[in-house]
């Protein structure tokens, strides 16, 4: 699912942001007519419009309000919206044959189920969004927010962990792999 950012009548930031649209995590565009912002609004399925002002017909606003802050700031503000967005609307999703409850950070299948830690749940949702094996570097940066070039074991020993809880409580051995690349979520 792509994410959009709508900035409505503020083509400064919207020139920054689209210098550097290749490195975010959504799609900017620019509107300055409210009935275009209002259609373009209700069409696109993951949307967040960022403003100077309050708009009260749509329901996804972020509201700049022009307190100094670094770029970098406000792109995790933008990421944290989306993110909270998503999980608003994904409180339980299907992953392989196993429903995962992110508010109860459950994993469970058949009436069974199984306590998870965040960085457990974290990992699961990274993973089960990936079709390729993951290395460990990458889950060190995007889930762990490991800067690279780190010696540690971190990553391996906690998924040795969750591999040992899933196979304790549901008998899975082949539910997350390690492969070759990487590791896996196995649908």
């Amino acid at each position: 699912m792509i994410n959009n950012l709508l900035i409505y009548k503020f083509s400064t930031l919207f020139q920054i942001l689209l210098e550097l649209e290749s490195q975010l995590n959504f799609k900017i565009h620019h509107i300055e007519n409210k009935e275009i912002l209002l259609s373009k609004a209700s069409k696109l399925k993951n949307c967040i419009v960022l403003t100077k002002i309050e708009i009260p017909q749509i329901n996804n606003v972020l509201i700049y309000n022009f307190v100094p802050m670094k770029l970098s700031q406000l792109i995790e503000k933008i990421n944290l919206h989306f993110l909270k967005k998503i999980f608003l609307s994904q409180i339980s999703f299907k992953v392989g044959r196993y429903f995962l409850d992110m508010n109860s950070r459950q994993i469970s299948l058949n009436n069974n189920k199984l306590k998870l830690t965040e960085k457990e749940l974290n990992t699961i949702i990274y993973l089960s969004k990936k079709k390729l094996p993951i290395n460990v570097e990458e889950l060190e940066k995007n889930v762990w927010n490991y800067q690279g070039g780190m010696e540690t074991h971190t990553v391996e020993t906690h998924i040795y962990r969750l591999r040992k809880k899933i196979f304790d409580k549901f008998k899975d051995k082949d539910f997350l792999v390690k492969k070759k690349k990487g590791y896996l979520i196995k649908k």
